[in-house]
């Protein structure tokens, strides 16, 4: 288990309550303006699809090996996964001290372990188990990855 910071001066973990209840979290150590990049992903290894995992093409997951496994959803995310560049990329103004969180169905097609949202957002999609479950209108509201726009489009000209 990682001890150090994997990205110092960027971000760094919050552990809340046991460990075993998923209550960590991902805040930000300084601004970060709206469109920026805020960290360039590194470090990937190719693996299985997981509830740790992270969908990088139509048919490819990878594990962030970082700190970033603790990057949580939310239907009003904070940043983006550009998996085409290999980047997280502010979706907003971030100030230092807020959670850093992703749309999980952005980069997941149909995942391993589907979960309930209770992020609060007016978008929020409730039962959060990938794009594939979710209406093209829905998912509208959300920067996707590449490959997700072009499973939508698969799906969607059946």
């Amino acid at each position: 288990m990682q001890t150090s910071p994997s990205h110092p001066g960027l971000f760094k973990v919050i552990r809340q309550g046991d460990p075993e209840s998923y209550n960590s979290k991902l805040v930000a150590e300084r601004d970060f303006p709206k469109g920026t990049v805020i960290v360039d992903l590194t470090g990937l290894t190719p693996g299985p699809k997981r509830y740790s995992s992270v969908q990088i093409s139509a048919t490819e997951h990878v594990e962030l090996n970082s700190d970033l496994l603790y990057l949580n959803h939310s239907c009003d995310p904070s940043t983006y996964l550009n998996v085409s560049k290999r980047a997280i990329v502010a979706l907003k103004d971030i100030k230092q001290g807020d959670e850093l969180s992703f749309f999980y169905p952005s980069t997941e097609w149909d995942m391993a372990q589907a979960f309930d949202c209770w992020c609060g957002s007016e978008k929020c999609v409730g039962k959060v188990n990938g794009a594939s479950h979710l209406s093209s209108q829905v998912l509208d509201q959300f920067t996707l990855s590449d490959h997700i726009v072009q499973l939508l489009k698969e799906r969607d000209s059946k």
